[in-house]
């Protein structure tokens, strides 16, 4: 579409002036109407002419393809402040436009305006980037627009990004150790086969003595090793393919998913980091006023974890059987004593929304208390293997020399 500049007057009368893409000058004053500004002058500006031929190829390559959810979190702040102040929702998209840096949220914010002008609400045009807007996202926002809040809405929205982006980063930060310490223990083995072993095995053919077993496996696995590596890389990168493929489908990705709470060390940690989403999740959905079924079910999209989101679709299930919420929640038997405690309390007292969020701050304390202590968990381990590692090389190319010292001494 062709982009028009122009100039008009506020409702303060203040002199304004800008651009915008409309399909003519009609659309333009349609849309400077519905922001609270009086058009004065309208005309097609220079650069809309080219830009009517589409962008560049340098613009296209350098457009941003995908939208960092620390800018969805950064607009939901925005739209809060905006809203809170008064600022007609068109006007407040208009502005967030303008400034995005990211021009593919930019065109999404377009394409909001667009709709908004064209008579669809707020959460039906958010509907439209799935990609961006999540369904948790968008009915969060559709009960915000029935029930007259949506600036509050978008502030809880904030929130709970915030949390979220806290919740990744310290998954990512209690499993980034024990990985790179299995890494490093995997390169150190491979050098050590390859480079190291092979020095001494020329050295061991000049004793012309027999060698002690734990010589003869070492020499062994690192002439495989010489021999073989070319398979074994293929087989690596095999694996992990085959793995991410597997992954991928549905019961691949449910049964990883399972088996990600009993991994030793960070299993626990990932399955109350996932407890304290879920919690946390419904808990803003209960305040919202969401109706339990529809929270139940917008919580399970939102939950990163198929084995926890069939458990709370199992929830939703005896919910619409009429059971109550503790019921179904002890029928999944992944909540501990205490919270199926709280659960109780909450149902009794009808605060669900604050007993989920203490529930929510109880599993986030004792996330950060397990990752605060991984390190001195994992310690030992890496120890004892790396002394298991060191013990079986100085007993395998250590032992010939010995044997071959005490031989020269006799």
């Amino acid at each position: 579409m062709p982009v028009f500049s122009y100039k008009g007057r506020s409702g303060r009368g203040e002199m304004v002036q800008g651009t915008l893409e409309g399909a003519d000058s009609g659309a333009i004053a349609d849309q400077l109407l519905n922001t609270g500004i009086t058009p004065t002058e309208i005309k097609v500006s220079r650069a809309g002419r080219t830009k009517a031929d589409g962008p560049s190829l340098w613009q296209r390559l350098s457009q941003d393809k995908s939208v960092d959810p620390l800018e969805l979190m950064l607009f939901s702040r925005q739209m809060y402040t905006l809203l809170k102040a008064g600022v007609p929702i068109m006007r407040a998209l208009a502005g967030l436009q303008e400034s995005s840096q990211n021009q593919m949220f930019a065109t999404m914010i377009q394409d909001l305006r667009e709709s908004l002008d064209s008579g669809r609400e707020l959460s039906t045009a958010m509907r439209r980037h799935p990609k961006i807007f999540s369904h948790f996202y968008v009915s969060m926002v559709q009960v915000g627009e029935m029930t007259g809040m949506l600036d509050q809405t978008f502030l809880r929205l904030y929130d709970h990004l915030q949390f979220e982006k806290d919740m990744r980063e310290r998954i990512k930060s209690a499993v980034r150790y024990p990985m790179f310490v299995v890494i490093a223990m995997g390169i150190a083995l491979v050098i050590v086969n390859l480079f190291v072993i092979p020095a001494f095995a020329k050295v061991f053919e000049g004793f012309h003595t027999e060698l002690p077993l734990m010589t003869k496996i070492l020499l062994g696995f690192s002439n495989f090793m010489l021999v073989s590596w070319p398979i074994l890389l293929a087989a690596l990168i095999g694996g992990v393919v085959a793995f991410r493929s597997w992954i991928k489908t549905v019961d691949g990705r449910y049964k990883w998913d399972r088996y990600k709470f009993e991994l030793p060390i960070a299993g626990p940690i990932i399955k109350k980091a996932t407890l304290a989403r879920f919690a946390r999740s419904l808990a803003l959905s209960f305040k919202s006023g969401i109706p339990i079924v529809q929270a139940l079910n917008t919580v399970g999209m939102v939950v990163d974890n198929e084995y926890m989101r069939s458990k709370v679709e199992q929830m939703r299930d005896g919910v619409e059987r009429g059971e109550s919420i503790l019921r179904t929640a002890s029928a999944t038997g992944v909540f501990n004593p205490t919270v199926m405690q709280m659960i109780a309390v909450g149902e009794e007292t009808g605060d669900m929304d604050g007993l989920m969020f203490e529930v929510a701050s109880m599993y986030e304390r004792e996330v950060e208390y397990e990752i605060k202590n991984l390190s001195a968990q994992i310690e030992p381990i890496m120890i004892v293997g790396l002394g298991a590692m060191v013990l079986v090389l100085a007993l395998g190319i250590f032992l010939p020399m010995w044997d071959l010292g005490k031989a020269a001494l006799h």
